[in-house]
């Protein structure tokens, strides 16, 4: 299934804690494959310290998402993602909006 950037966005941050596995461009040029999770708070691997973003992800494009294997917070491109699975269902990011 096809879908836009903006429903990938709000499909992540809708996840409620269930794992999410997205594909990215990374800023570099790499692709990158991540498993994690919305929702995590803290973690013995990476606690928080209470201070907070210092710039609003949302601006960027960017949303935060807890990476279940290098166990630490990264961020997600929505710009650059290219193939996104939740709730057993892939679908694939429109890479030209159409009107």
């Amino acid at each position: 299934m096809e879908i836009s950037k903006e429903e990938a966005r709000e499909l992540i941050k809708g996840s409620g804690g269930q794992f999410v596995s997205v594909e990215f461009v990374k800023k570099n040029g790499d692709v990158r494959k991540l498993n994690g999770r919305m929702g995590v708070h803290s973690s013995k691997y990476a606690p928080l310290k209470n201070v907070g973003l210092a710039y609003n992800p949302d601006e960027y494009g960017l949303v935060g998402i807890f990476d279940a294997q290098n166990k630490g917070y990264r961020m997600i491109n929505i710009n650059t993602l290219l193939v996104m699975k939740i709730d057993g269902k892939e679908y694939q990011i429109k890479t030209k909006e159409t009107k």
